[in-house]
Parts: structure tokens; sequence; C-alpha cells
């Protein structure tokens, strides 16, 4: 019955993820605001985007942002290899149209549709690097999604994950919450008119794996060399980078 109960509520969490594409399309016209009132939101993504390690500015290079959003990692990535090719997807369309509206380079390319369903858009490997920001904990399967991340790297590549964890410290869900309700749901509201994809935020964080939790996850997916890297300034401690790299004879 113990085992019931822990499958209903993974399909339940699992439905909730599929769901909130829907909450992204709906956010996306005030997402670039939101995210631009948070002091060191790209920086971070920019020191995730060159902890890859993307040799010789990217020149030759083919690279993944998986999970671009409006497109913020996908100009981390850009400014970490200006010469690299870059296939930026999402499964959110209005997201993505957000991101297709700024001005890019010819050498990157935007794609609608979720990790799961790449191969069926023509979206195949290998890649030299991938950047992962946000999109792990948003996957209906984590197990599965790291393991297609794995599978689209070429060997030796590496993989970025930036994504918040805070489940392994106290004053991190702590300070987590406090900026959730005080800050960043209240902003939702008033600029959206709705809390939906706010409140699921708070949640999935808090619920996410720990520090602990997603290197081990990362190497049943079959990466090498992980490790776990943290951000300066005030989200030190709750976002992070989580490297991994795919093995020379896989």
């Amino acid at each position: 019955m113990e085992t019931s109960r822990r499958r209903t509520a993974a399909s339940a969490k699992a439905r909730e993820k599929h769901r909130v594409l829907d909450e992204f399309d709906a956010a996306a016209g005030a997402y670039d605001l939101l995210v631009g009132a948070n002091p060191g939101y790209h920086r971070h993504l920019a020191l995730s985007a060159r902890r890859l390690s993307v040799p010789g500015r990217g020149r030759g290079l083919r690279l993944l942002d998986a999970g671009c959003g409006t497109g913020a990692s996908t100009a981390a990535l850009l400014r970490a290899a200006p010469e690299a090719r870059i296939v930026a997807v999402d499964g959110s369309a209005e997201m993505l149209a957000r991101a297709r509206r700024k001005k890019w380079p010819g050498t990157v390319e935007f794609v609608h549709a979720p990790l799961e369903r790449l191969s069926e858009v023509g979206i195949v490997g290998p890649f030299d690097g991938v950047l992962a920001a946000y999109l792990v904990r948003n996957l209906p399967d984590i197990d599965t999604g790291l393991r297609t991340l794995h599978s689209l790297l070429r060997p030796g590549a590496r993989l970025a994950v930036h994504e918040y964890s805070v489940r392994d410290r106290w004053w991190a869900r702590s300070v987590w919450s406090a900026v959730c309700w005080g800050v960043i749901i209240p902003a939702g509201l008033l600029t959206t008119g709705s809390t939906g994809l706010y409140r699921y935020l708070w949640r999935s964080v808090l619920d996410f794996d720990g520090e602990s939790q997603l290197p081990p996850r990362l190497r049943r997916a079959g990466f090498d060399d992980t490790a776990v890297l943290p951000v300066p300034g005030w989200q030190r401690g709750i976002v992070h980078t989580f490297l991994g790299r795919r093995g020379e004879q896989t």
C-alpha cells in the first residue's frame, strides 16, 4: 500500500509538471521583467555557461541550450562560446516566441519541443556541451531526462545543470520561502494576475534534490566527473551549477 501511495504521488507530480507548460505560456509576457529584478540572475547564468569550459570560443562546436525559456540562458551560452552553433529548445511556445523576437546571430537556432520529444523534431546529438538552466527540476521524469541529456552529448563533453537546490540546508529553505512569499509570488500576481506558476516554483524547489542527491542521480544516468559549484551573492547555497561529463568510452 505504501508503494502504491508513493507511485500515486509521483504520478500526480508528473501531471503537474506537464501542466506547468501552460503556466509558462501565460507568464511569458512578464517573465523577463521578473527575472531581471533578481540581483545576479543573468550573472549566475553566465557563470554556469562558462563552467562548461567550451574551448576556442566554441569555434566549430555545437551546443544545446535545453530549456531556453525567453533566451536568457541562450545569451549566457552565446557569451561563453560566441563562435559556436547553438540549438536552443523549450517546451513553452510563448516563452520561445519571446526568445525569437530578440536579436540573435545566425548561429543560434530556436526549436519548440520538450526534451523528451527532441528526436521527433529532428534534434539529435552529438553536442559538444549542454546547458540546462532551471530545466531538470521541471522534467516529468528526471532520471529519463538526464539519460536523454547524456545521450545527446559527444563522448567527453560536459553538461552544466544550473538549478535551485535547497533541501540540504535549513537556512536555504527558509530564505527561499521568505523570498517567494515576500517578493516572487506577490510580484507574479501583480504582473500576470495569477500566482499559479510562482507557487509551483516555490513548491518544486523545496521538493527538488539536495546538493547531496543530484550528483549521484547524474552518475546513475551515466555521467562522470560530477561536481557542485556555488554561485555568489544572496543566492549562494540556493542556486548551484551541477556538472557532469559523458565518459570517453560511452
